[in-house]
């Protein structure tokens, strides 16, 4: 673990003395953890009563100091902790997007009421670089109900290299669908900045139908309020079904309208 050097420490009922820390290295988007080990240097002892009382958080935030996320996971003392009695707490660590520099720092909150930091307590903050959600440009497909020649074309024309084995992410696809050509770098792009699940645009030889929600044209969203269809997921999420397609409706989502999939009529899709 590192050790925290010396730091302000204010006199008074509320003042924590941070001791030590461990961080699991973050991936954009993704949770993790550390370990932080606080003292109670004040004159009033830290009750935790549920999601209420004293809780250990955190705020990302930007080289210069500047919020990016400011109300990290709360994590609730596991007991009372009267004054100069130190805790080591193991706390959920989920990073920001995209990948960079940042400055994590852990704050000790009276929930509903006021940050520490809020009253003259020192932070530990904690510069951090966040790396990329994927460590490789690695993406695999699996083509539901076989590839077909306009799909094996539409594959064999894109800007990243596709792969059969050790893939970060599975793009699922179907039978007579045709990617753009640059959606396996779109793909991966956002898997990088942080997004486990990816879906796009669903472009139609036809009336788009039940499809309309779909159709291009539309910008990045990650509150879409449908299911993805032919998503790409990162190792450990499974495809659904929806209008007859690969889907997936978890969290941890992106719709990003530029992504285009051209699929003709009814394509691997079961009639109702």
């Amino acid at each position: 673990m590192e050790r925290v050097g010396e730091h302000p420490v204010p006199s008074g009922p509320l003042a924590p003395r941070w001791r030590a820390w461990s961080l699991v290295p973050p991936r954009a988007g993704a949770r993790g953890s550390a370990l932080i080990v606080v003292e109670n240097a004040g004159s009033a002892t830290w009750h935790s009563h549920g999601a209420d009382g004293v809780q250990l958080a955190y705020h990302w935030l930007d080289p210069l100091g500047n919020p990016i996320v400011w109300d990290g996971i709360r994590t609730a003392l596991p007991h009372p902790v009267p004054p100069g009695t130190t805790i080591e707490l193991d706390v959920p660590v989920t990073a920001p997007r995209p990948s960079g520099p940042y400055r994590l720092a852990f704050d000790l909150v009276e929930e509903h009421r006021f940050w520490f930091s809020e009253i003259g307590c020192a932070m530990l903050d904690i510069p951090t670089e966040v790396a990329p959600r994927i460590t490789a440009r690695r993406l695999g497909v699996l083509v539901h109900g076989g590839h077909g020649p306009a799909t094996a074309a539409a594959l064999a024309a894109q800007e990243e290299q596709l792969v059969a084995d050790g893939a970060e992410a599975v793009a699922h696809l179907v039978a007579g669908a045709e990617p753009a050509p640059d959606w396996s770098r779109r793909l991966l792009d956002a898997h990088a900045e942080g997004w486990a699940a990816v879906g796009g645009a669903v472009a139609t030889a036809g009336r788009p139908g039940r499809l309309a929600p779909w159709q291009p044209g539309g910008g990045r969203n990650p509150r879409f309020g449908h299911p993805l269809l032919l998503p790409s997921l990162l190792a450990g999420l499974e495809p659904c079904e929806h209008e007859g397609l690969p889907a997936y409706a978890g969290d941890d989502a992106l719709f990003d309208g530029r992504i285009v999939v051209r699929l003709p009529t009814r394509s691997g899709r079961r009639r109702a």
